[in-house]
């Protein structure tokens, strides 16, 4: 499992510096952000050019991890199909290769023979990254990769990412748009009971270098499994006052805005960006809880952070079977499982975390939370 660590942080840093090219490279940024009109608005490969970064990045992920661990490779999933139609109707199947040069070659089809951003992607896929240092040699856990799943999202909240503004990070403070919100999430999950084990968060664009003016990432890891519970992240120390901060969307439905407003008050209602990140906020304590009442999410969104959380003590939980819970309490009937699809649903919406979700640090927040909605929605 310390080995599975080390390779999911590995590949995670080097999906933040695909991420990273994208936008510096002036070819890719070119193709991530521009509108065909006219003749060309119908090529499909330019509108999507975001979607292809996302492809490439879920399959790098894909390659590298099948390539160490064969056992897993057919439960590695990822938010996006990897079937694209260039400009000229031809399908094309995105794949990483064996070398640099046919990775290139095939992007080049993909990208209607636009060489010069194929080289550069393909440059930044097979580029190792430098070697991030982790504790994780004596980590022990009982769990064979045999037995285990993945959950990616290549760049969660992309619209940020694509947008791609640059907000002053406050220490404490949550970052409520830009460029921070963008995450590349990884989780790892028992293929017989979907409970998640393993998560790998890179935050790609967390600070820019003060000598050269690029930007550098974070990254964060959990495990929690069969007693073990670690994390990059240490439990944050709680506040003075004893009030409950919420993050949520702006579209939150009015009525989860009155109610939590009613327990927090006004000023610790705060927004975000993101699932990933607003779930990463909770980890950090730039917020106690985050509360989602629409099934928007899905399994590759939450899958990462809630290792993390319940490696503090804290959890995801379904938002509706929470509330009908007599209890409100955790327990492993409410708990986000990520092994089995909603079969009345197709395609994504098989994936949904349908019921809404709860991310919390601390059973009493929880308790707090439910009792306040309960009977709301």
């Amino acid at each position: 499992m310390a080995e599975l660590l080390r390779l999911l942080l590995r590949v995670a840093e080097k999906a933040a510096n695909v991420a990273r090219v994208c936008r510096q490279e002036a070819p890719l940024f070119q193709l991530l952000v521009q509108e065909k009109t006219g003749d060309d608005k119908n090529k499909k490969f330019v509108q999507d050019f975001k979607t292809l970064a996302d492809v490439v990045i879920q399959e790098m992920i894909r390659h590298d991890v099948g390539a160490q661990f064969p056992e897993m490779a057919d439960f590695i999933h990822g938010e996006e199909s990897n079937k694209f139609e260039n400009g000229l109707g031809e399908s094309v199947i995105v794949t990483v290769c064996g070398t640099e040069q046919e990775t290139a070659t095939l992007l080049s089809t993909v990208l209607d023979g636009d060489h010069t951003a194929a080289s550069l992607l393909a440059r930044a896929i097979h580029q190792d990254p430098a070697t991030i240092d982790t504790n994780t040699d004596g980590l022990t856990v009982p769990l064979s990769p045999s037995e285990l799943g993945i959950w990616i999202d290549p760049i969660d909240a992309t619209s940020q990412y694509i947008e791609g503004r640059e907000e002053v990070l406050e220490e404490g403070h949550l970052s409520p748009s830009g460029l921070h919100c963008a995450l590349v999430l990884i989780g790892v999950y028992l293929r017989s009971t979907g409970e998640p084990v393993m998560g790998v968060i890179n935050q790609p664009f967390n600070h820019k270098d003060p000598a050269g003016g690029g930007w550098r990432g974070k990254h964060f890891w959990g495990v929690s499994y069969s007693g073990v519970n670690l994390c990059s992240e240490s439990q944050p120390a709680t506040r003075s006052g004893g009030g409950l901060s919420v993050v949520l969307s702006s579209s939150e439905k009015p009525v989860v805005k009155e109610a939590l407003t009613s327990l927090c008050g006004p000023d610790r209602l705060m927004y975000a960006s993101g699932a990933g990140y607003k779930i990463l906020c909770v980890i950090q304590g730039l917020a106690d809880v985050y509360v989602l009442s629409e099934g928007s999410t899905f399994k590759w969104d939450s899958c990462a952070p809630h290792v993390l959380l319940r490696a503090l003590g804290g959890g995801v939980v379904d938002l509706t079977k929470s509330l009908q819970s007599s209890s409100g309490a955790k327990d492993q009937q409410t708990e986000l499982t990520y092994h089995q699809p909603y079969t009345e649903c197709k395609g994504a919406d098989r994936w949904a975390n349908h019921g809404g979700l709860l991310a919390y640090r601390d059973c009493s927040q929880l308790c707090r939370i439910t009792a306040a909605l309960r009977g709301k929605l």
